[in-house]
């Protein structure tokens, strides 16, 4: 099992300092979100700075760029990584693509379907195995002269991962995709009751063994020696999990476990502006489900426990923002990083 840290986008000098820090204390990679800047530009910026951290987009949007668009970044992201970079891609919500990029989404599930078949059509032209000949619902991909082809690299193609969390993503990753990247928002019941038979019967469209598709599990943590430590970890992950948990899509997360009604209670506050009121939702028996909980000392222990037969990668939720906070509690991560992959 491998570990990430998990970063947002930030000036590229100071992704540089945060991405050689990182492999210094130990880590296996940094896995990039997206939001105010690329992730794109961060992955290139981290590669030029290390040797042998791996690199993900956690996730990249995909439907504002173009199949092409998006596969020939990824290819000279693997290309400058020497091979370290997967491409992570989700749909991101309706009212992001639509408002925000102003371009189509509708429907998510069969379009990036299309999408990442595409992008497997786009990545063989590229590698000089056979022409561009892609013809699908939503892109038809039929010219690439020389000139507007990268080439082959002295790497394979980058590993495509997609966001998934429902039934139909989960099945499609099974059968198209290398990677799913699970929601921050999962528990254990979740991992096991839902991703992993969609991951089976996903496999079983295309004949593939389900092992081949690897789960990269973004954990959030509450860890600390004292109190004090662990309740400010606490508050920070309790606002994640009330944030996350506002949003429809997701209220499948609660009701599994009993929870139900709680999406509901928490947009009602949401709409009413009550930030504090969502928090208060998200109760300590509801937090323990979708956090893991230790002293220092022990919570590569509990990281192992709980995910050693459920996850490829783990990528630690909170290890980049205590680095903004404070660049030397990478250190202490890089300790926990080290003893989960030797475990």
């Amino acid at each position: 099992m491998q570990i990430n840290l998990m970063s947002g986008p930030q000036e590229l000098h100071k992704i540089q300092t945060l991405a050689r820090d990182t492999e210094r204390v130990g880590f296996s990679g940094i896995t990039f979100t997206e939001a105010g800047r690329t992730a794109y530009l961060s992955v290139a910026a981290a590669a030029l700075a290390t040797e042998r951290l791996e690199f993900s987009t956690g996730i990249a949007v995909a439907f504002p760029r173009s199949p092409m668009i998006t596969a020939g970044t990824a290819w000279e992201l693997q290309d400058v990584s020497r091979g370290r970079f997967r491409l992570g891609l989700g749909t991101q919500v309706r009212a992001h693509i639509t408002r925000r990029y102003g371009v189509e989404f509708d429907p998510p599930g069969p379009r990036l379907r299309d999408y990442v078949s595409a992008l497997r059509a786009i990545f063989r032209a590229y590698e000089g195995k056979e022409p561009l000949n892609h013809h699908g619902p939503y892109y038809e991909l039929t010219l690439l002269n020389p000139m507007w082809s990268p080439g082959p690299i002295d790497y394979p193609a980058p590993a495509i991962d997609i966001a998934a969390v429902g039934p139909y993503m989960l099945k499609m990753a099974g059968e198209l995709c290398d990677g799913i990247h699970i929601h921050p928002l999962h528990s254990v019941k979740y991992l096991t009751d839902i991703v992993a038979p969609a991951i089976v019967e996903g496999a079983k469209r295309t004949e593939r063994d389900p092992s081949e598709v690897e789960l990269l599990v973004p954990v959030l943590t509450i860890v600390g020696d004292s109190e004090e430590e662990k309740a400010a970890s606490r508050a920070i992950c309790r606002q994640q999990v009330a944030f996350y948990g506002s949003t429809p899509n997701y209220a499948l997360q609660f009701d599994l476990l009993g929870f139900e009604g709680t999406t509901q209670r928490l947009r009602e506050r949401q709409k009413a502006g009550d930030m504090a009121g969502m928090g208060e939702v998200i109760t300590d028996e509801i937090l323990q489900h979708y956090t893991v909980e230790a002293k220092w000392d022990e919570i590569a222990d509990r990281l192992v426990e709980r995910y050693a037969s459920r996850a490829n990668r783990l990528i630690i939720y909170t290890a980049g923002m205590d680095y903004a906070r404070d660049p030397s509690s990478i250190n202490r991560w890089g300790e926990v990083a080290k003893a989960v992959t030797s475990a």
